[in-house]
């Protein structure tokens, strides 16, 4: 929490809402805190008091949500609504690029990654991403990569170096500073570039090779959920149907709200013709995410065998 001072104006109300969001959020659940996000901006709302940096802020934290459970299509558009009222805040522009990563738009992603390292170029992230999309874009694209570009914002000098508010109950960090001695972050570091080396052969379509970075990864980092889910992918594509099972299982006993997780596992425990826990991981998904049109159509799918 840092030490800016709210906007006297802002209701009581609202700010109970949102502490309750935070705490929910801490506690990783992360579509209740959402529920609580969105009666926060619906009362500010209709208060019709002018709080710009507050609202900016809860949608923000709702996009945090939304990117947690998988919906990264509301996660982009919260940070969108977050960046119009506050332009150039690090938060949002940091989850806006990780949403369009995971849907594969990586000239978008590039963009938000590029203006976050504008913004302030010791965030780590924002410089990972950044050259992780400049690599996909390059082998996909060629030398030409940055004619097929969106434009690129301009970042004023008054917003570089721009924290803003935080959330409370905000666990996630855009920046950690590293020692340059500190094994635990070289042991992160080795595990993040082996997962992106998995990420790569997936890509390409060399889904053994990328077991076998992923497990790597795992060795040095067990507490990565979307490693686990990637592999988990792997497994799939190779019909390794109970090794999928168990990294899915992983991943959830780490994100029990993954979307992906119960996507995977309801697939393989499909393969498996044990389609009675496959209803039930469908059934978990949509949940969370009722709208979602994949777990929808499978749930029909697995239901025709269970009758």
């Amino acid at each position: 929490m840092t030490g800016r001072s709210r906007a006297p104006a802002c209701p009581a109300a609202v700010l109970q809402l949102k502490s309750a969001g935070n705490e929910l959020f801490r506690h990783g659940q992360f579509g209740q805190a959402a529920e609580r996000y969105t009666e926060a901006i619906s009362g500010l709302t209709k208060s019709g008091t002018k709080c710009p940096e507050d609202l900016s802020v809860l949608y923000s934290n709702r996009a945090a949500c939304n990117l947690k459970i998988g919906n990264c299509s509301e996660c982009i558009k919260d940070c969108t609504m977050s960046l119009e009222l506050v332009p150039f805040m690090l938060k949002p522009l940091l989850r806006r690029a990780a949403a369009y990563e995971t849907l594969e738009q990586y000239p978008k992603a590039y963009v938000d990654y590029k203006t976050a390292v504008q913004v302030d170029s010791s965030v780590q992230a924002a410089q990972d991403g950044m050259n992780r999309m400049r690599k996909v874009l390059i082998d996909k694209n060629g030398s030409n990569w940055r004619e097929k570009l969106p434009p690129m914002p301009s970042v004023p000098l008054s917003a570089q170096h721009r924290w803003g508010p935080s959330a409370p109950g905000n666990t996630e960090r855009t920046c950690v500073p590293q020692n340059a001695g500190d094994t635990g972050s070289s042991k992160s570091e080795q595990a993040k570039a082996l997962k992106e080396e998995g990420n790569e052969l997936v890509r390409k379509g060399e889904h053994r090779k990328a077991v076998d970075k992923y497990s790597a990864s795992l060795k040095l980092d067990n507490k990565e959920c979307t490693t686990y889910t990637n592999r988990a992918l792997c497994h799939l594509q190779l019909k390794q149907y109970p090794e999928a099972v168990q990294d899915c299982t992983a991943a959830l006993a780490l994100d029990p709200n993954n979307l992906k997780a119960f996507y995977r596992r309801a697939l393989a425990r499909k393969e498996l013709k044990d389609y009675a826990s496959s209803v039930t991981d469908l059934q978990e998904m949509l949940k969370r995410d009722p709208s979602n049109s994949a777990g929808q159509c499978l749930l029909q799918e697995v239901q025709k065998f269970t009758k």
